[in-house]
């Protein structure tokens, strides 16, 4: 049975989806621990509420968070580890910059959808270009039709 190519492809999908659906859920449990460590280190410094007093410091501890993705990702992706492994991997990184356009964008809509819709296709047109395997593909119709529906029901992350 699981010579079969259409069944090992079918599985192939399933366990990117659950494993990466697996994966978004650590990523962001893991956003939560270094935006926590980081405003735990500035606490211990300062007795100034940085929440109300500047405004700048939530959107640099997502940069510092992407930062730290994206150093992840490039590690990741040089590495030797299979395609399923890769593919399971790529939604983190695309979901973390589905989200943030999502985050910086969010008061104008045809924006934010226009910016992602760019962003997939940019990354469709890339794996084209270098000729990736279909499970790559996969990964970014996956998360960016799963951010599109997160954002037009309104879905709090």
């Amino acid at each position: 049975m699981f010579r079969n190519p259409i069944v090992k492809n079918v599985l192939l999908a399933v366990a990117v989806a659950l494993f990466g659906f697996v994966l978004l859920n650590l990523t962001f449990m893991f956003d939560f621990l270094i935006q926590s460590l980081v405003r735990g280190l500035i606490g211990l410094f300062t007795p100034v509420n940085f929440e109300t007093n500047f405004q700048w410091l939530p959107p640099a501890l997502h940069g510092l968070f992407m930062v730290i993705v994206g150093v992840i990702s490039w590690f990741i992706f040089r590495s030797k580890l299979g395609t399923f492994y890769k593919a399971t991997y790529l939604t983190v990184p695309l979901a973390v910059v589905f989200v943030t356009i999502g985050m910086f964008l969010g008061q104008w809509p045809a924006a934010t959808y226009s910016l992602g819709g760019l962003f997939g296709i940019g990354v469709l047109y890339y794996l084209h270009r270098t000729k990736q395997p279909w499970l790559y593909y996969y990964s970014v119709i996956l998360i960016g039709i799963t951010m599109l529906l997160v954002g037009l029901l309104g879905v709090e992350i």
